[in-house]
């Protein structure tokens, strides 16, 4: 049967933006209310935004990145679209998961990272801003994963929720955001190595820099599935293994994804869900006297941050 195509029961706060091996969100006791198709001033986002009850009866909001068939390259995401499309519903913190590789041994495949910074190698041919045409603005990006945010959810995976002989969450690690939809060289990855980098993947950029603009708490759970290739006398990294691992971690992955968003239900994580902290930073940030700005611009903006800048 088809899910209703508007949802009226009040702005939606949390979403998860789901990677590789993540393409839906299935959790016991979470049940699917609607399914929005946006439309943004930046296009259509990779997939239709799904709505789910929580258990406690929250509304959360479910994203594919890659599109519901994985049909876009890390390149291809349209972030702008994505990021407009949630903040429009109400978003104001994101819980993103993506599958990395892993640039250090003991983060093991089937492990779980927290990053706190991030190195960009992408080529600058991924729109990277909503600032621009006539509305220039300089967003802090210092720290570009949430503190507050990346605590509560390594704090909730820590306390029991992974399963498996060994498996471990991180924090605070630096990951490395490559240009794809090619993986590594050997050379590329020691290099990344050699400048501490932890994990590496194709999606947090310019994913993080968006969130940031709209005002949005953003942190990545990332699922190590690989260990590159900088390990010598081992095979390459390839997307059977990736998919491999993945499929062997999806279980943990969504179990970890739920128990996430039912602990960031409660109380007690209000303030931080709906992101008081960085109310007005957008604003605050441009550049453009009143009298200069680009209508059209303006325009734009109005869908994510509403009377901000007219």
């Amino acid at each position: 049967m088809a899910l209703p195509d508007t949802f009226s029961e009040g702005p939606v706060r949390i979403a998860v933006i789901g990677g590789t091996g993540i393409s839906a969100l299935e959790a016991e006791g979470f049940t699917a209310v609607a399914s929005l198709n946006i439309q943004t001033p930046y296009g259509a986002p990779s997939s239709p935004l799904t709505i789910l009850k929580t258990p406690q009866n929250t509304p959360i909001a479910f994203l594919s990145r890659h599109g519901l068939h994985h049909e876009l390259t890390p390149t291809e995401v349209p972030n702008r679209a994505n990021i407009a499309a949630l903040r429009s519903i109400g978003v104001r913190s994101i819980v993103a998961f993506s599958a990395v590789g892993s640039l250090q041994e003991y983060i093991r495949p089937r492990d779980f990272v927290i990053p706190s910074q991030i190195i960009d190698r992408t080529k600058g041919i991924r729109a990277s801003t909503f600032f621009e045409g006539g509305l220039v603005g300089h967003v802090s990006f210092a720290d570009p994963f949430d503190t507050g945010l990346a605590k509560a959810v390594f704090n909730i995976g820590s306390d029991g929720v992974l399963k498996g002989e060994g498996v471990k969450m991180h924090k605070d690690g630096l990951l490395i955001c490559m240009e794809g939809p090619q993986f590594s060289t050997r050379a590329e990855s020691n290099m990344y190595r050699s400048w501490g980098g932890t994990v590496i993947n194709m999606s947090a950029l310019p994913e993080a820099k968006l969130a940031k603009e709209a005002e949005i708490a953003y942190v990545m759970v990332c699922m190590s599935t690989d260990y590159d290739c900088w390990r010598t006398g081992e095979a390459a990294v390839t997307v059977e293994t990736v998919m491999g691992n993945m499929h062997a971690n999806s279980a943990n992955a969504k179990h970890l994804a739920a128990a996430i968003l039912e602990e960031l239900a409660k109380e007690k994580y209000q303030d931080l869900v709906n992101a008081k902290h960085l109310e007005g930073s957008s604003k605050w940030a441009c550049c453009t006297a009143p009298s200069a700005r680009s209508a059209e611009a303006v325009k734009k903006m109005e869908f994510i941050l509403p009377g901000y800048f007219s």
